[in-house]
C-alpha cells in the first residue's frame, strides 16, 4: 500500500483483511487513544491559523507594509521545506509520544512570550519561525502515532480525518475563528487563547502510549543519517523534477496547482492592504473576502462532486481559469468603477461576491488539477513522486509571496491583483494552445487533497529510512507482525538504495538495516 503525499512506500506482512475500510469515523472516534491525538491535531491546527490570521493584522498595522506582511507568512513556510528531511530522521529515533508532548508545550509557551512582544516585529518573526520549525518535528511525530493508536483496518478512516482536520483547520482558524476573536478580544488575547490550547494539546498527546524508536540504540547515527536525508530530498528533487520534464500532463498538473496555491499566499499577503486602501475598512476586516472565498471554495468542490463526471478535465480547469482570471480582474477594478458606497451594489458588497465566486472557480481548477496528477502518475510511482511534487509547489509558491509584497507597496494591492488576473488569464491561453488533452471527466478523486502552501508546510516529511510501524490489532495487545515504511526513490522500483528492482506490496519485505 503506497502512502500519497508522505513519499514512503507500506510494505505489509499480510494484506489487509477484506472491507477493512468500511468502518466509520464514529467508531474510530470511539478509540480514546485517537479521539487524544486527533483533538490534538484540531487544537493545533485550528490555533496556529487563528495566530497567523491575529499575526497578519498585527504586522501590518505595525508596519503598514505588505512586504512585512509576506515575510511573516514565509517564516511560517520555510522551516517545513529547510527542516523537513532532518525532522522525519529526528522522529525516528526518540519517543514520538515525548516530541508531541513538549512540542505542544514549547509552542504554547513560545505563544506566551509572544504576547509581550507583540509591538516588537523583529521578535514576532523569530518567535513564529521557531513555532513553525517546532511545528515540522511535531507534524511526522503525531502521523507516525496513528498506526500505534487504531486498528490496522481503522487506519484508512483515521487517515482521512486527519486529512479533512488539516484542511478544514485553515478555513475554520484563519477565515471564521481568527477573525471572531481578534474582534471580541484583540490580538494579544487571541495569542493567549492558543497558547492554552497548545498546553491542553500537550496534555492530551500525554494520555497517548509510549512510541519508543527501534533505532533509539543507534541514536548517535543520528547526525549521519541527518545529512544522508538531506541528499536523499534533494535528490528526489532533482529526480522529481526530471519526471515533469518528461511528463507533459504533470507539468500542466502541477502548474495548475503552483498557480492555485499560489493566489492562496498572495492574497494572504495583499489582504489587510486592500481591506484599507480599497473597500474603506480596517486592516482586520479582509475577513469579508477570505470567507466568502472559503464558502465558494466548498461550494465548487461540491458542484464537482455532483456535476464534474459530466465535463471533461482540461476543459473545466480551462473555463475555471477563465472566471478566476475574471473575478481578480473586477476585484482588482472595482475601485475605479465608481460604485456606492451603499446599497446592493456597493462595492463592499460585488467585492464579497467576487471573492465567493473566486472561490468556486478556484476549486474548478485546483481539484481536477490535483485528481489528474493521481490519475496520470502510474501506481507504482505514485506514492514516491507525490510528495515531491508537493514539495515543488510549496518551493514555487514562495516565489510570488515574496515579490507580491514589495510590487504591492510600490503600486498598491489592487494593481498586483490585476496583474495576478492577467497571469491567470495567460494561464488559461496558453493551456487551451499547448496542455495536453485530458479526456477524463473533472469528478474529483476519492483521495483528493488540496494543496497550498499552509497545507505542505504541515504535513508529514519524508521518510528516508526504513522505520517500523507497530499497528494495534486489539485494545489489548500489539500485532505480533512486524510493518515496514520503507523510503523509496522516484522512478524506480523498490526500496531506496536496492540495487535491483524488487517488489513490493502485501507479502513482499523491506531492508532493516539497523536491526
Amino acid at each position: 500500500m503506497t502512502s500519497e503525499g508522505t513519499g514512503v512506500q507500506m510494505v505489509m506482512g499480510v494484506p489487509d483483511d477484506p472491507g477493512t475500510d468500511a468502518h466509520s469515523a464514529r467508531g474510530v472516534l470511539a478509540n480514546p487513544k485517537f479521539l487524544a491525538l486527533f483533538l490534538s491535531q484540531i487544537l493545533t491546527q485550528v490555533g496556529g491559523n487563528m495566530v497567523l490570521y491575529g499575526l497578519t493584522i498585527q504586522v501590518f498595522n505595525l508596519t503598514n507594509s505588505t512586504t512585512s506582511t509576506a515575510f511573516l507568512l514565509l517564516t511560517f513556510l520555510v522551516p517545513a521545506v529547510v527542516f523537513g528531511a532532518i525532522a522525519g530522521v529526528f522522529v525516528d529515533r526518540y519517543d514520538r509520544r515525548k516530541i508531541l508532548i513538549w512540542t505542544n508545550v514549547a509552542r504554547g509557551l513560545l505563544f506566551v512570550a509572544l504576547v509581550f512582544f507583540d509591538t516588537n516585529v523583529v521578535a514576532l518573526y523569530i518567535i513564529t519561525a521557531i513555532v513553525a520549525t517546532l511545528t515540522t518535528f511535531f507534524a511526522p511525530a503525531e502521523t507516525a502515532m496513528i498506526p500505534l493508536v487504531v486498528k490496522r483496518s481503522d487506519l484508512m478512516t483515521a487517515n482521512g480525518m486527519f486529512v479533512l482536520g488539516l484542511q478544514a483547520s485553515f478555513a475554520l482558524g484563519f477565515a471564521v475563528l481568527g477573525p471572531l476573536f481578534v474582534a471580541l478580544t484583540g490580538v494579544d488575547a487571541l495569542i493567549g487563547i492558543v497558547a492554552g490550547l497548545y498546553l491542553v494539546a500537550g496534555v492530551l498527546c500525554w494520555t497517548l502510549p509510549p512510541a519508543p524508536s527501534v533505532l533509539r540504540d543507534i541514536a548517535s547515527d543520528a547526525v549521519r543519517q541527518m545529512g544522508v536525508a538531506v541528499r536523499a530530498t534533494l535528490s528526489q528533487l532533482k529526480d522529481g523534477l526530471v519526471y515533469i520534464k518528461d511528463h507533459n500532463s504533470i507539468f500542466w498538473a502541477l502548474a495548475y496547482l503552483t498557480i492555485t496555491s499560489s493566489l492562496i499566499g498572495v492574497l494572504g499577503v495583499l489582504g489587510p492592504a486592500f481591506a484599507v486602501e480599497a473597500l474603506g475598512l480596517t486592516s482586520s476586516d479582509f475577513w469579508m473576502l477570505v470567507l466568502p472565498l472559503g464558502i465558494g471554495l466548498v461550494i465548487g468542490i461540491g458542484i464537482l462532486n455532483v456535476f464534474g463526471k459530466y465535463v471533461a478535465r482540461k476543459r473545466l480547469i480551462e473555463i475555471g481559469l477563465v472566471s478566476l482570471g475574471v473575478s481578480l480582474l473586477i476585484l482588482g477594478a472595482a475601485q475605479g468603477l465608481g460604485l456606492p458606497s451603499d446599497g446592493a451594489l456597493s462595492l463592499r458588497n460585488v467585492s464579497v461576491f467576487v471573492a465567493f465566486t473566486a472561490g468556486i472557480s478556484y476549486a474548478f481548477v485546483a481539484v481536477p488539477a490535483q485528481t489528474a496528477l493521481q490519475e496520470e502518475l502510474p501506481e507504482d510511482v505514485r506514492g514516491r513522486v507525490f510528495g515531491v511534487l508537493n514539495t515543488l509547489v510549496s518551493l514555487a509558491s514562495f516565489v510570488p509571496i515574496i515579490i507580491a509584497g514589495p510590487i504591492s507597496d510600490l503600486v498598491g494591492p489592487t494593481v498586483v491583483i490585476i496583474m495576478c488576473a492577467a497571469l491567470v488569464g495567460a494561464t488559461a491561453i496558453a493551456s487551451f494552445f499547448l496542455s495536453p488533452a485530458m479526456d477524463a471527466s473533472a469528478a474529483p478523486a476519492e483521495t483528493y487533497q488540496p494543496v497550498d502552501p499552509m497545507t505542505v508546510a504541515t504535513q508529514t516529511s519524508v521518510l528516508t529510512r526504513a522505520i517500523k510501524l507497530r499497528y494495534v490489532e486489539s485494545s489489548d495487545r500489539p500485532s505480533p507482525i512486524d510493518y515496514m515504511a520503507s523510503p523509496v526513490v522516484p522512478g524506480r522500483a523498490g526500496p531506496a538504495g536496492s540495487s535491483a528492482s524488487a517488489p513490493s506490496g502485501p507479502g513482499g519485505t523491506a531492508p532493516d538495516e539497523d536491526e
